[in-house]
């Protein structure tokens, strides 16, 4: 089987990566890719549609890695030429591409989320503002790669982030509880789940800084207990795709509430950094069940995973989640590799000096160990291996998993 994967992120290559060990493919291709991506497949440049990639290297198999192609359209033009993708329609993608469309379904659904106001401009977005205690969620309609979320602690706050989010917003009741985020593979009609994980969306230890693309996110199969699943499963999953047919990944920002799990928000395709830790400890060929999803085949198949955890952390430029420098020399992956780690390029190009910066996100360092404790120190003994300048990243990734379940322990 050839297998093309759309994308160029650290999500795409952890995809990659997993699929070239695959006994079932024959080779993979990824569409533009990135230089880690290269190491285990090659890079072909788009210069027309990503359906005109898949023909000219005779790809069997699609999948779309980030949220804009999916959003644009891109499953019904492969499905209307007949080819094998994994991914949902232009409508069901509306699910992650308008938070307003999300919450809608969510309450016609019956599907659990925080109380909301949509509001179509600042005006209305203000006056809701109103109607809820603070802290606060703001959040923007659109696509905003993981952006466009504040929470407002106080009136003000809240009134900077209007201006700065809107004009189409979301404003939401904050919950407490315990943030997850639980992503099932679908074939429309099936639903299976994959361990849970958890994400660190804000730029600085504790939890503190704005929100980013994420920083980080650990692998540990007891952030959920079995019952809690099965809840999950009931109450969000399987009322969706119900509700719509939905194929491809579906990814449930949770918050585990004392009422029970809550919908913060829905994605359309795997995470980034989830996908990360993820792939890193799957132990099913995962290649034949992605072609078992793209035909509707889904309900033979289950995911194993390795005993343990595992943890990704993210080294961002310097200035991240604001602007930043790029074509700034990286140091030091085949050290962090050869300690033990995997490291997936997320910002990445050869340039001058070698291996540079692209980007925000540069590299997600990621380890497996036996428990959460020995998989947290692997991955920052990678990480402490390599260097660019400016570089940074958090420090406390899986820490509040310690605290949850113990010194060490298996997930």
């Amino acid at each position: 089987m050839r297998i093309l994967v759309i994308g160029s992120g650290g999500r795409e290559h952890a995809l990659a990566w997993k699929l070239s060990q695959s006994a079932e493919v024959k080779k993979v291709y990824a569409a533009p890719g990135n230089p880690g991506m290269a190491q285990c497949g090659e890079c072909v440049a788009v210069a027309g549609s990503f359906l005109e990639v898949a023909e000219k290297v005779k790809a069997d198999l699609t999948v779309v890695g980030p949220e804009a192609p999916l959003v644009a359209g891109v499953v019904d033009e492969f499905r209307g030429a007949g080819k094998l993708i994994v991914g949902p329609s232009a409508e069901d993608a509306r699910l992650e591409g308008s938070k307003i469309f999300a919450k809608d379904f969510f309450r016609r659904y019956g599907i659990p989320t925080a109380e909301f106001v949509a509001a179509d401009n600042h005006d209305e977005a203000r006056r809701a503002l109103g109607r809820f205690r603070f802290p606060v969620v703001i959040k923007a309609d659109g696509l905003a790669a993981g952006k466009g979320v504040v929470i407002a602690e106080d009136r003000a706050a809240a009134e900077r982030a209007v201006e700065e989010l809107g004009p189409r917003l979301v404003i939401e009741e904050y919950l407490e509880g315990e943030e997850v985020s639980f992503i099932a593979l679908c074939d429309g009609r099936d639903v299976l789940p994959f361990a849970p994980t958890q994400d660190h969306k804000r730029v600085n230890d504790g939890d503190t800084g704005p929100n980013t693309g994420g920083m980080g996110a650990y692998c540990d199969s007891r952030i959920l207990t079995e019952t809690e699943t099965e809840r999950v499963l009931d109450t969000v999953m399987r009322p969706a795709v119900e509700a719509t047919g939905f194929t491809g990944f579906l990814y449930a920002g949770l918050m585990m509430t004392a009422e029970g799990p809550k919908v913060l928000e829905f994605n359309v395709r795997l995470g980034d950094p989830e996908t990360q830790p993820l792939m890193h400890r799957m132990t099913t060929d995962f290649a034949p069940v992605l072609e078992s999803a793209a035909r509707g085949e889904l309900g033979r198949h289950r995911l194993e995973w390795r005993r343990g955890a595992s943890v990704c952390v993210v080294l961002a430029s310097g200035g991240y989640p604001g602007s930043v420098a790029t074509g700034v020399a990286i140091r030091g992956i085949a050290d962090a590799e050869a300690a033990g780690s995997t490291v997936f390029h997320a910002g990445t190009l050869v340039g001058a000096q070698g291996l540079e910066t692209a980007g925000g996100r540069v590299l997600g360092v990621t380890a497996a160990g036996d428990d959460l404790r020995s998989a947290i120190e692997k991955a920052y003994e990678g990480a402490g291996k390599i260097e660019f300048a400016g570089m940074h990243y958090r420090r406390d990734i899986g820490r509040k998993g310690l605290r949850r379940y113990g010194v060490g322990g298996t997930g």
